[in-house]
């Protein structure tokens, strides 16, 4: 049996569609974690991609306006 940092940790409840939980399941399997430490992964590799697509927007007006801004 193996040890999951999860294991200790609160937990709920989310409801997910069958072939989405299939899919889920596998994925888990296929990378020898939990289905709890794969969701975990999933959702950091989610709010990572979405910080990257925010740096690469162009800054707003204000934003620049505040980079030039006189320190001194």
């Amino acid at each position: 049996m193996r040890s999951s940092m999860l294991t200790c940790m609160q937990s709920t409840s989310v409801r997910i569609d069958v072939a989405t939980h299939e899919r889920l399941k596998n994925l888990a399997a296929d990378l020898d974690k939990t289905v709890g430490e794969t969701v975990a992964f999933a959702v950091g590799r989610l709010i990572q991609e979405q910080m990257g697509k925010e740096l690469t927007t162009s800054l707003t007006d204000e934003e620049l306006e505040w980079l030039d801004a006189d320190l001194g």
